[in-house]
């Protein structure tokens, strides 16, 4: 393990160390997700997710990776610019339903949430 992370960090920045970063972003969005009880924190979760999804998108996207037969090397820019899309979407309406639940019942914490029950 040490000689692995010995290795990543002596070699100049490639697609491997992209895809580090976005495990790091896509764990810390997981326990965020899975830790907090306010609304807004698990939308920061969700958030963290999909921007760590985004990286690992891109470089998986890289001309280096696709070696003689790469194109333009767009795929994984493209998947990312629609993921970043429907994020705003998502937090727009999540940002909604937590303003509404908020003025309804005083308090963001999601245990209070089966107030919502029809």
């Amino acid at each position: 393990m040490n000689f692995l992370l010995a290795n990543l960090l002596s070699e100049p920045v490639g697609v491997a160390h992209y895809m580090v970063v976005g495990a790091v972003l896509f764990t810390c969005g997981i326990v965020c997700m899975a830790t907090k009880r306010n609304a807004l924190g698990v939308l920061m979760g969700v958030e963290l997710v999909l921007n760590g999804a985004n990286i690992n998108l891109i470089a998986m996207g890289s001309p280096y990776l696709q070696g003689e037969n790469a194109t333009l090397g767009l795929d994984g820019q493209l998947m990312a610019l629609f993921v970043i899309v429907l994020a705003a979407a998502e937090a727009a309406v999540l940002l909604a339903i937590t303003l509404n639940f908020y003025n309804s019942a005083g308090s963001v914490d999601i245990d209070q949430a089966d107030q919502l029950r029809g």
